[in-house]
């Protein structure tokens, strides 16, 4: 019998009013069904939200400590179940056993380091200018928050966008991706064992559209909270400028990394073949161009050739196996037709380039890890998102080139380079157009404490998720008078 998960709206677990389910499989072996989740409609995301509305002024009336004490609660809760998670998170989204672990352990460490945000949030004592005045700014929670996350990290991205939202005094209602829908109701049911009061954090499932235009239109939403796509990303901020409703997009990535003639090119492959295969590329941090100065390209070009090569592809929870398949047939079919789209344009196929052949492989998506040579900065390859193990390489003369390159895409989320010299490295960090800059470290990656985002079409960039920024988006800021004569 195929397990059932379902809606939690106002603390009840629902089926869709429509009474339509929707199977969730393993992308590994795509005969495991998984389970089934409700295929909602716009009239569950309208209950959703009424019961995030009543359970909000309750919610926002505890003291900001009892709010964290839940978080806390939900962090040892699932340090507790770590190796159950980690490999459901591997059969439903497919990444290795060991890339699943550390999500699991990077979503305890966000859930405590949130939790204490509890004790942190706070204002500003500021003098007056009269006598006898108090003045004073504190900063207080906006209402009912929508978080609409995406597949690749279906457990740690949920949670670094509902903790902080939940411990500042808000309530949520949350869409997550329609490929990975189980960790978010396996979320969501961890968070109420661990206290949290019904209605506080409401889940839906279901495709996006118009479910998602339902959730972001809706006047009883006043937050929004997207990571996803740029298309969607876009088409999103456009309906809820409608309504000025304060909106934080997170967005695609086409990062560079830059390997210099001086680069230590044994650990230039190691970062970049991490950062690109890892994952299975699909990280939108993930680096999908190097750019490498053209006296040592030959060399490093080879290096990288023979790692990809090297890679165990196969189901995630295959001992040994480095990369897993991609989440679905969509997104793996997308994977092959850019490697096509390079070809014709004039890149050639180094290493990879098609899905593996083989009994363990034909029932899962799989795709080579695949690096592409003669590359140029034009091409779509060097353009487009793909979200997949693909990297290109593209040869440049100098550093001056390479960081001109490097800043030539629309977005501009992580870049990074490899070299000795700290002077290139401080100018590279001084020019790179992107929101993280790493020196001889992987682009993927980032501290739960600092503030992260992208610049371009990688993000919306007036506020950042993680670190303190997270709590200035999901709150407000109240300024007080007190005369006291």
């Amino acid at each position: 019998m195929i397990q059932e998960y379902r809606n939690c709206i106002g603390g009840e677990w629902l089926a869709a009013s429509s009474g339509d389910w929707a199977e969730v499989r393993n992308p590994a072996d795509t005969d495991e069904v998984l389970g089934q989740v409700p295929a909602s409609g716009v009239a569950d995301i309208k209950g959703a939200i009424a019961a995030a509305r009543d359970a909000f002024p309750g919610w926002a009336g505890l003291t900001p400590p009892e709010r964290g004490r839940v978080l806390h609660r939900a962090a040892n809760l699932l340090e507790g179940q770590a190796d159950e998670w980690a490999a459901l998170l591997t059969r439903e989204e497919g990444k290795t056993r060991l890339e699943s672990q550390r999500e699991v352990v990077r979503s305890v460490e966000l859930l405590r380091y949130f939790a204490g945000e509890a004790w942190r949030v706070g204002g500003d004592m500021l003098p007056a200018d009269t006598p006898h005045t108090l003045l004073y700014s504190t900063r207080v929670p906006l209402g009912v928050c929508a978080i609409i996350t995406p597949w690749n990290f279906p457990l740690s991205i949920p949670v670094w966008k509902i903790a902080p939202a939940l411990v500042v005094g808000n309530t949520v209602v949350f869409k997550p991706a329609s490929a990975t829908p189980i960790m978010a109701i396996k979320l969501t049911a961890l968070l109420h064992e661990a206290g949290l009061p019904a209605g506080v954090l409401n889940v839906v499932t279901g495709a996006g559209g118009a479910l998602g235009d339902a959730l972001v239109t809706d006047a009883g939403i006043d937050a929004v909270s997207f990571t996803g796509s740029f298309a969607v990303g876009h088409a999103l901020y456009q309906k809820t400028a409608l309504r000025m409703t304060r909106t934080h997009l997170e967005m695609g990535g086409k990062n560079p990394v830059i390997v210099a003639a001086d680069a230590d090119l044994a650990k230039a492959v190691q970062i970049v073949s991490a950062a690109s295969f890892g994952l299975t590329g699909q990280a939108c941090t993930a680096t999908s161009r190097v750019i490498v100065e053209r006296p040592v390209i030959r060399e490093f070009t080879d290096r990288l050739v023979a790692a990809a090569r090297s890679w165990k592809v196969g189901p995630g929870l295959t001992e040994g196996v480095q990369m897993g398949p991609a989440v679905s047939k969509g997104q793996c079919q997308t994977d092959l037709e850019y490697i096509e789209v390079a070809r014709s344009e004039g890149a050639h196929v180094l290493a990879g380039g098609q899905a593996p052949s083989g009994s363990s492989y034909s029932r899962g998506h799989f795709v080579q890890p695949t690096v592409l040579g003669s590359v140029t900065p034009d091409m779509r390859i060097a353009q487009e998102e793909v979200f997949g193990p693909v990297v290109g390489l593209i040869e440049a003369g100098d550093l001056e080139q390479a960081f001109a390159i490097a800043n030539n895409t629309s977005y501009g989320l992580s870049a990074g380079i490899i070299t000795t010299d700290l002077r290139q490295a401080i100018r590279f960090a001084e020019r790179a157009e992107a929101g993280m800059i790493k020196v001889n470290q992987g682009t993927v990656g980032a501290s739960i404490q600092a503030p992260f985002g992208g610049f371009k079409h990688s993000g919306s960039g007036m506020f950042r998720e993680m670190g303190k920024g997270a709590v200035e988006f999901f709150t407000k800021v109240k300024t007080v008078y007190i005369d006291g004569q």
